[in-house]
């Protein structure tokens, strides 16, 4: 029986992912940096936090450009659109949380966007109470974001309940991985990736909405 669900916020509970994709292909054509690829380099920073994502744009751009500043450039993008006009929820979002909430499941938020944002962008849609638990990408150590499994297994820790009691929700690469090699039954709700070749077999579920959660409770 589980006894916890673990949520990401970025593709799984805000529909934001499409946001930051916009500004990411904006940013590789500003700053002149080949678009061939940019479709996998979206997929496999998707998740990530600003350490490992370093990591795979050193990866994949032979470039003097830094790093953060390719960033900053994509942040700038996504707060003017979030100040503008928010985000929207993901179908199914309110419908799920609180029939967790009904059964005495509790629910924790693991994502790698820093605390001040995530709250900001959770706030005007009143999911805040929800959360038993909150853990966010700026509590991590350097390196240890998603996919390691270091995310997942504090969150379990914070909220009282074995990795093997507990469901992660994701919609990443970079998420079934740091969920699934924490010990979490792990389900992927598709957003704009769709897993290919062995990842096909890191979640042990793969559902089109949210809302497929609740078979795991009958």
């Amino acid at each position: 029986m589980f006894k916890a669900v673990v949520f990401d916020m970025d593709g799984v509970i805000l529909d934001s992912e499409k946001i930051y994709r916009k500004y990411e292909f904006e940013a590789l054509e500003h700053f002149g940096l080949p678009l061939d690829n940019k479709e996998e380099f979206c997929n496999r920073i998707a998740g990530g936090t600003k350490h490992t994502n370093k990591l795979v744009f050193e990866e994949f751009f032979d470039t003097n450009i830094d790093y953060f500043t390719y960033r900053d450039y994509v942040s700038a993008g996504v707060e003017k659109h979030c100040a503008e006009f928010g985000y929207e929820l993901k179908p199914g979002v309110k419908e799920i949380f609180d029939f967790l909430k009904d059964r005495g499941i509790k629910i924790a938020l693991a994502t790698s966007t820093d605390k001040d944002r995530a709250n900001r962008f959770l706030k005007p849609h009143g999911l805040l109470p929800y959360f038993d638990y909150m853990i966010f990408g700026d509590v991590i150590p350097a390196g240890r974001g998603k996919p390691n499994p270091d995310i997942y297994l504090k969150a379990c820790e914070m909220i009282g309940t074995k990795p093997e009691e507990t469901i992660g929700v994701e919609d990443s690469i970079n998420g079934i991985k740091s969920s699934s090699s924490a010990g979490l039954y792990t389900v992927m709700v598709i957003d704009l990736i769709r897993p290919e070749g062995e990842d096909k077999n890191i979640p042990d579920e793969i559902y089109d909405v949210i809302t497929e959660i609740k078979t795991l409770f009958n």
